[in-house]
């Protein structure tokens, strides 16, 4: 059941997983249509490549990373913000240490459920 309710989610550390190694996650506010997901990194943390259905905007709030993807990759440093389409195969890591915002659309079943 769906209601009006507006709920804060607070940016607390303790509210944060470790998923792997010199990463760490806070899911923050969603709905079956897009989620916030907060990620800190430790320098020198490289994800695996992977892809998922879901698009996914990432906004760097601090540190700097690298995204590799088909065909390239980038750099994105504070206040720098990307797109990723749903399906494409890519792989971040961080070149300091860092945090970023993930929004994902729809939401990640998997990371709700975590």
């Amino acid at each position: 059941m769906q209601t009006n309710a507006i709920e804060v989610v607070p940016s607390k550390q303790e509210a944060m997983t470790a998923p792997e190694p010199g990463l760490r996650r806070q899911v923050m506010s969603y709905s079956p249509g897009m989620m916030l997901v907060r990620h800190s990194m430790k320098k020198g943390w490289a994800g695996a490549r992977h892809s998922h259905p879901h698009e996914q905007m990432v906004y760097v709030v601090r540190g700097r990373i690298r995204f590799e993807y088909p065909g390239g990759s980038l750099e994105a440093g504070a206040g720098d913000s990307f797109l990723v389409p749903g399906g494409v195969e890519h792989q971040a890591s961080a070149l300091e240490e860092c945090e970023v915002l993930d929004i994902f659309t729809p939401m990640r079943e998997e990371y709700a459920r975590a």
